[in-house]
């Protein structure tokens, strides 16, 4: 892939999309990278404050929706790579707004590939980036990348769609996309509506851990530095047409993980950790847990770097060295209403 010259990122502003675009422009500095994001409310221009007077960085505030502006960038700046980010992520909103992810998550998927593909400039890779919530709830179940997508909430059903419109360019045009599907990513920048650093940020606050329902829910989750180095591989050695899976084996029930944080920042016996614990509804349905297969890319010699307790202690580290990241945001989110992110 030496010839690349430049590279779009949709959502590049948000949690994950931030890392790969500060990864992209460190590791491959002869790239231009292009950044387009709404700016939404778990978004935050500081992500990229190191890489923002960057020569070969640029910055464009826009929805991935609006067919002039992306039909615009692609007609104009010779894009090589996308790596499309750009969603909706949030489940409980999904909820609440399906019609706004149906937008953002479907249609603003559909414009950009048609825009990628109606472009004068041929595009070298189209990677779409996914989620493990496309498969629904595993039970004793370890998903691959042939197994059927049974998507059990509006973001996923959502994410599914997206899916298969990218497959569809596949399919008729040959267009030369990729697709992967992650599981449940962490690590510093994150906003405080996802579970970890919505526990962090409670903690912090010297609130309970919120914790829905009573079953025993687990996740496997994956740190962002390694989703970044699979992002770069699949960029690389991936087939086009292809689907691949980024995971991890190890797994944490999410009460594990409120204890783990609470022995972390409020340091108190073992004795007293129910204490920091609050029991609250589930939400309308909760799967318990999404486990996932990575050995197609492990076969591309990719590996999880970051162990769970190391990376787990670089998260809390910065959220304690950085406390006015999101200002007012100790709440249990839940009720947001913004257009795009870039969360998996």
């Amino acid at each position: 892939m030496e010839s690349i010259q430049t590279v779009l990122v949709t959502g590049g502003s948000g949690f994950i999309g931030s890392h790969l675009v500060c990864a992209l422009l460190t590791a491959r500095p002869q790239w231009r990278v292009l950044n387009l994001d709404v700016l939404d409310y778990c978004c935050s221009p500081r992500s990229l404050i190191s890489v923002q007077h960057m020569d070969n960085y640029c910055f464009i505030q826009g929805d991935v929706c609006d067919q002039r502006l992306v039909s615009h960038l692609f007609n104009t700046e010779d894009i090589d790579v996308v790596f499309h980010l750009a969603a909706m992520t949030h489940v409980e909103t999904s909820y609440l707004c399906p019609s706004l992810f149906q937008r953002v998550n479907v249609e603003g998927t559909r414009v950009v590939l048609a825009a990628a593909r109606g472009a004068g400039h041929a595009l070298r890779r189209f990677v779409y980036v996914s989620t493990d919530e496309v498969y629904g709830g595993g039970g004793l179940q370890v998903f691959d990348e042939d197994s059927p997508l049974r998507p059990s909430n509006p973001y996923s059903a959502t994410k599914a769609a997206a899916e298969c419109l990218v497959q569809s360019y596949w399919d008729e045009y040959k267009f030369p996309v990729i697709v992967t599907r992650s599981n449940n990513v962490y690590g510093p920048r994150q906003y405080p509506e996802k579970v970890i650093p919505r526990f962090v940020s409670l903690l912090q606050a010297n609130k309970k851990c919120t914790i829905q329902g009573s079953s025993p829910k687990s996740r496997h989750f994956l740190y962002v530095d390694d989703v970044i180095e699979a992002f770069l591989l699949v960029l690389a050695q991936g087939v086009v047409g292809g689907v691949y899976n980024m995971g991890v084996g190890h797994e944490v029930p999410i009460l594990q993980l409120a204890r783990e944080l609470v022995t972390m920042i409020q340091d108190v016996p073992e004795t007293q950790l129910s204490d920091w614990l609050d029991f609250v509804p589930d939400r309308p349905r909760l799967e318990l847990r999404y486990p996932i297969s990575s050995e197609k890319l492990r076969g591309l010699g990719w590996r999880p770097r970051v162990p769970w307790t190391e990376g787990l202690r670089r998260t809390v580290e910065w959220y304690k060295s950085n406390p006015d990241f999101w200002p007012g945001e100790s709440e249990d989110r839940g009720n947001g209403t913004g257009i795009i992110t870039s969360d998996s």
